[in-house]
């Protein structure tokens, strides 16, 4: 929170470049707990229609004997757990590399995030921003890491942007 006249606090969200120090971890919180409305929604609306994710008939004859929340869906939702805490000051995201899916994931686990920073510098060629790299770790309700990934982003610098207005 950040006073912004007597008695009056604003939300103060997101990280600017100079907020980031490589090593330290960002949990992001709250939890999500998928459910099966939300993974048949996202595979319908992504056209994934590989019926492991939503014909329960299909899934009890998997190795797994239930359906499998789409992959995609693990990943969006890493993703916007962790944008309130480091990328709400981003002004772009440049990339996704390494994403690796070591667990499955089903309908009714909850999905935890937390963020390490790997890398920072400053932009070369824009003055105010900088690069910011982040190992990002998802684990269901039972510590098992269920999904990582880096991403990479360009970041605004403290006082420029329009995220302080």
């Amino acid at each position: 929170m950040r006073e912004v006249a007597p008695g009056r606090f604003r939300e103060v969200f997101g990280r600017a470049f100079e907020d980031f120090v490589v090593g330290h971890i960002y949990e992001h919180r709250p939890g999500r707990t998928i459910t099966d409305a939300d993974n048949v929604w996202f595979t319908l609306l992504t056209m994934n229609t590989h019926p492991a994710h939503f014909d329960y008939e299909f899934a009890k004859k998997t190795e797994f004997g239930k359906p499998l929340v789409a992959s995609p869906l693990t990943v969006a939702l890493m993703v916007g757990m962790s944008v309130s805490d480091i990328s709400q000051k981003a002004v772009a995201n440049l990339g996704w590399d390494n994403i690796r899916l070591t667990h499955p994931l089903f309908c009714g686990d909850t999905l935890y995030a937390e963020s390490e920073v790997l890398e920072k510098r400053e932009s070369s060629s824009r003055p105010e921003q900088g690069i910011v790299t982040v190992k990002t770790i998802g684990r269901n309700q039972h510590g098992d890491v269920v999904c990582t990934f880096n991403r990479t982003m360009l970041v605004w610098k403290r006082g420029f942007g329009p995220v302080d207005d």
